[in-house]
């Protein structure tokens, strides 16, 4: 069984405003000096208080523990989470998250590494950028946005990283316009591209790195993959004691095994942030998230969003439950 999952009482201590709608929450906690480490890429989940959990990338400096930096960006066609955060969360709110955890994890390594955010995606690449900034490591950040006006977080930025080291790219400034295809055209020797942002940008670099080698292009995605029109089939859940959970059409995997008396956590149920990751042994999955990467694929199951075809022969044996902190 997995290490239990870390659930905290932490509070707003400072909020402001960014251009592009996003609102900026520092939290700490309200007793303890340090927050659980956490490294670039990571992200937290944070518990609405109607129940609702949402994931946020870190964008503060690992080696200060005595905060969390999250920034939100209103999504006026999203499910609520954002305007709950900006019309609801104030200085002196308590907020349950969850410690950090990292499915966009930096990698060590001597060669150069390419940055490229989109917008509300430079959350996690700017603690990396802070990370490789401090290390002296070869690096370049591309942050693209629509214009400066929109750019959140860009002072922050520019004050962070040096000036060697950073692109700006804005949409209304001919400039300093890139286009994605030419810029990762030639992979430098070594090189390792992370990137984040709308789905568009996503889609785009997404192509342009088909011909990297395996393994040197990371991303995390914000919102689920846009999914086919095929109608959906019933398939089989296999657990290791032989225990079979038909899976109807119209429901998901992770209801499935629920409604069988499985516990199994999970935050997003949209294939985005990875929380009811298992694993599978035999059969032919559908993957339908945004978390696993293509080796993964060949041994983890995302539950939420994923389904099979015929039987799934699961391995349920590292479910995460929660504790307070």
């Amino acid at each position: 069984m997995a290490s239990p999952r870390i659930i905290m009482k932490l509070k707003v201590v400072a909020t402001r405003k960014e251009p592009g709608d996003v609102f900026v929450v520092e939290l700490k906690h309200p007793r303890k000096p340090l927050l659980p480490a956490f490294e670039p890429g990571s992200h937290v989940d944070v518990h609405l208080s109607d129940g609702r959990v949402r994931q946020y990338s870190l964008c503060g400096d690992p080696a200060d523990r005595s905060r969390y930096t999250i920034a939100v960006k209103r999504e006026p066609e999203g499910r609520g989470g954002s305007a709950w955060f900006h019309d609801a969360v104030c200085v002196g709110a308590e907020l349950p998250v969850s410690a950090p955890r990292n499915h966009f994890p930096l990698k060590q390594g001597n060669g150069p590494v390419l940055l490229l955010a989109g917008g509300i995606g430079i959350t996690p690449l700017l603690a990396m950028a802070g990370v490789l900034n401090r290390q002296g490591k070869p690096f370049e950040l591309h942050y693209f946005t629509r214009s400066r006006a929109v750019a959140p977080l860009l002072m922050v930025i520019e004050q962070l990283i040096d000036r060697n080291n950073l692109r700006l790219h804005f949409d209304d400034e001919a400039e300093t316009r890139q286009d994605v295809e030419a810029l990762l055209s030639t992979r430098p020797s070594d090189a390792q591209v992370y990137y984040c942002g709308p789905p568009g940008f996503m889609a785009a670099i997404a192509r342009a790195t088909e011909h990297w080698p395996e393994g040197s292009a990371h991303f995390e995605a914000f919102q689920p993959a846009i999914l086919d029109d095929a109608p959906q089939e019933p398939f089989t859940i296999i657990l290791r004691n032989g225990t079979e959970i038909p899976v109807p059409a119209n429901t998901s995997a992770l209801s499935a095994i629920r409604a069988a008396g499985v516990l199994l956590m999970a935050s997003c149920e949209n294939g985005v942030c990875g929380t009811c990751e298992c694993g599978f042994r035999e059969g032919q999955p559908i993957h339908r998230d945004v978390v696993l990467s293509r080796d993964a694929r060949s041994h983890r199951f995302i539950p939420c969003v994923s389904r099979a075809t015929g039987a799934l022969r699961l391995d349920l044996q590292n479910l995460a439950l929660a504790e307070r902190w």
